[in-house]
């Protein structure tokens, strides 16, 4: 039997954790999950023994290594079809990989602007380059909605392309981002998901 082991950071500010930690919990995948508290002497001291790379997150699968939260989606695609991480459909596969990478490499000023804190609720003015990003992803979310009928992204299955906007989600919360009726509803859709609701939980605790 295999036994799947996440390596993670700390559930409040770890957004790249958070991907790989939904979409096995939502899929109802079994793992254990190691914590790491990110930036400080103890994962200094202890990273490698878990992660090639020196970063989390990092899939093991019985001595197999997976690091990358994208790296690890694909590896858990293929290893679990049954789950259907990705659209079955060649063409509507294509597109979740094309917005699943766009999250993946881009959105570089909402990332710097708005930097994962999950708990927090934050109120600053959003700069430009930032409310670029915003309006791209709600424009995702609404052709991905519109054209696939949700309330996932890419129909009725929650998915690899969820996984990665989770995080997104958490965002626009923390920083009380003005969203379309559209945008708000897969929002509200996302943050009511019991995977999402345990990994709050989770975020919450490391702070008390």
């Amino acid at each position: 039997m295999s036994e799947l082991t996440l390596v993670i950071g700390n559930k409040n500010i770890s957004s790249w954790s958070f991907r790989p930690w939904i979409l096995l919990k939502q899929s109802g995948i079994s793992f254990q999950e190691i914590p790491m508290k990110l930036f400080t002497a103890e994962y200094a001291a202890s990273i490698d023994k878990h992660s090639p790379s020196g970063k989390v997150p990092v899939l093991n699968d019985n001595g197999l290594q997976i690091w990358d939260s994208l790296s690890i989606s694909e590896y858990l695609a293929e290893k679990f079809p049954e789950k259907e991480l990705w659209p079955k459909d060649t063409a509507t596969r294509a597109q979740a990989r094309s917005v699943v990478a766009e999250m993946h490499s881009g959105f570089s000023a909402m990332r710097t602007h708005l930097g994962m804190n999950f708990c927090g609720r934050i109120s600053k003015d959003i700069p430009a380059d930032a409310l670029k990003d915003i309006t791209r992803v709600q424009a995702i979310w609404s052709e991905c909605l519109q054209t696939f009928g949700g309330p996932f992204l890419f129909g009725k299955k929650f998915g690899i392309a969820d996984a990665f906007y989770a995080p997104v989600v958490a965002r626009f919360q923390t920083y009380g981002v003005e969203l379309s009726p559209k945008a708000s509803e897969y929002a509200n859709t996302i943050s009511g998901l019991p995977a999402y609701l345990s990994w709050g939980e989770g975020a919450k605790a490391e702070l008390q």
